[in-house]
């Protein structure tokens, strides 16, 4: 008898510590789907039967009349925004109130490599912001710029040779080993000759960020349910994470632990240690405080590794999918690609036919369907921060408690007609300097928003239409058999919107060029 009561008792206390917090949003008046025990409401997400994009695309259509519409990750409320408005003010006004990502659930002292600039909080995210800032810089970008062109030349070549094979050619997998070529380049210094080599170190560590296994989704359910008692479970494999600090340490020492002048990221990192850019705020510190306590933060190589990174992985998938996204726009709309091509030679003519920085800025039309293509397919599907202080909705008294997380629903807003006209057309036209005035900022959000805003944004952008301009002055792209319009999402990939099967298209090599 007093077995059976203990094995009452311990399922009625399990059930309550799966439960317990699923009472939040109806107190508040908040609508939501019914929770299920432990899952909340994302079962499809957690046994990875849709991306997490599609499901708050979802919940964002299901409730058209709200301002927000309540979630449960796990046993974490979360809020999905559906108004602009409330949008500018959680990631920017407010920001002192939502200045966490929360992406991943840091307890206590993370590891190493969550100490980087994407994921990392408080102070440490503040004292890395202003000393990365300068390294994204007009100078900067256009120092790096003949790192770039070098990669558009393998580029080329290798849409040639794909192209002489006369099958499809998968311009995703094409454009994702020119930006590992890049970022290779101009974030490590080296030649990885990526574009050679499918199976490189760079391309395998770049998919092993992206791709969740179940390893992964163990570690991650884990975390969420019990950040203390899986405090020291890692998020990223041994293999991601030896590799990248091994790496790192490597180039370093390589160059005698001083700047090369090869204005790679890695030489910026350099420079800055060189500078005595190592007293700063407290490293570990999640209080994004007015008056933070200072102490020494020595740059270590740890530390630097954590940076070069998020460098790479912020840079590897959505570049790649972004540039090749348009590439299959392009490929369905013959119009738009030919005005593309027609820019692209009048602009490389004044320029002795080769990219180059200047060049590159001149190509507005090829801007406006690579800024449509952001809207129609944001690399970042969704934003996510975490209530770091108690807060009131403005303009209600419903109040959010500190670990409540936020969702910006950034591929439903770019999608909603209520803002933009037929949304689900490719209309470049939309971008003209002339309509911008139309976009409201606060539902264009393919780099966030905010002080926590992609500070990478201008380099992926150039690298992007580099990449771009290098295969559209060769070739033309047209549908190919195996081409599937609309191509479904991949749920195993959590930051960045993939496709399943990539993007198979036909490469012409156009006329001017036999």
């Amino acid at each position: 008898m007093v077995l059976f009561i203990a094995v009452v008792v311990l399922l009625i206390l399990i059930y309550y510590y799966g439960t317990r917090n699923y009472t939040y949003w109806s107190k508040r008046g908040i609508k939501h789907d019914r929770p299920i025990p432990y899952l909340g409401t994302a079962k499809r997400q957690l046994f990875f039967q849709t991306s997490h994009f599609e499901i708050f695309e979802e919940m964002y259509w299901k409730y058209p009349q709200e301002k927000y519409v309540g979630y449960y990750y796990g046993t974490t409320p979360l809020i999905i925004l559906r108004d602009p408005e409330l949008v500018r003010r959680f990631l920017a006004t407010d920001f002192s109130h939502f200045y966490s990502r929360s992406m991943f659930p840091l307890h206590g002292k993370p590891e190493p490599i969550m100490n980087n600039l994407f994921s990392c909080e408080g102070n440490l995210w503040r004292f890395l912001r202003q000393k990365m800032t300068h390294a994204f810089s007009s100078a900067k970008l256009r120092a790096m710029y003949p790192l770039i062109i070098s990669r558009t030349d393998k580029l080329r070549q290798l849409a040639t040779e794909a192209s002489l094979k006369g099958t499809e050619v998968d311009v995703l997998e094409l454009m994702a080993r020119y930006t590992t070529d890049f970022i290779g380049s101009c974030g490590f210094g080296l030649d990885p000759e990526a574009l050679n080599d499918e199976n490189s170190m760079f391309r395998r560590v770049g998919h092993r960020i992206f791709h969740t296994t179940t390893r992964d989704a163990v570690v991650m359910f884990c975390k969420i349910m019990m950040p203390g008692l899986f405090k020291n479970f890692h998020y990223f494999p041994e293999f991601v994470e030896k590799n990248m600090l091994e790496l790192v340490q490597g180039i370093i020492a390589q160059r005698g632990h001083k700047s090369s002048g090869r204005n790679d990221f890695i030489d910026l990192l350099l420079e800055a240690k060189e500078r005595g850019d190592s007293s700063g705020y407290t490293s570990f510190e999640t209080n994004l405080s007015e008056t933070p306590r200072l102490e020494d933060l020595e740059l270590t190589e740890e530390l630097m590794a954590a940076q070069v990174f998020v460098f790479f992985g912020a840079g590897f998938e959505t570049s790649s999918n972004s540039s090749s996204y348009m590439l299959h726009e392009l490929a369905h709309h013959p119009e738009y690609q030919k005005k593309c091509q027609e820019e692209i030679d009048e602009v490389l003519a004044r320029y002795d036919n080769k990219l180059c920085y200047d060049a590159i800025n001149e190509m507005k039309f090829l801007a406006m369907c690579y800024s449509e293509t952001l809207r129609i397919f944001p690399a970042a599907g969704l934003l996510i921060r975490k209530c770091d202080k108690p807060y009131v909705i403005p303009g209600t008294d419903i109040p959010l408690d500190p670990g409540v997380k936020v969702v910006v629903p950034v591929r439903a807003l770019h999608r909603d007609p209520l803002y933009w006209e037929d949304p689900d057309e490719f209309r470049p036209d939309r971008f003209h300097t002339d309509n911008m005035a139309k976009i409201n900022n606060n539902i264009y959000l393919p780099y966030g928003d905010g002080p926590r805003r992609c500070i990478g944004e201008r380099l992926g952008i150039m690298q992007s239409l580099a990449g771009l301009a290098a295969v559209l002055s060769e070739f033309s792209v047209a549908p190919g058999k195996s081409t599937v319009r609309h191509p479904p999402l991949d749920p195993s990939v959590f930051l960045v919107q993939s496709v399943i099967g990539g993007l198979p298209l036909i490469l012409h090599p156009r006329k001017k060029n036999l």
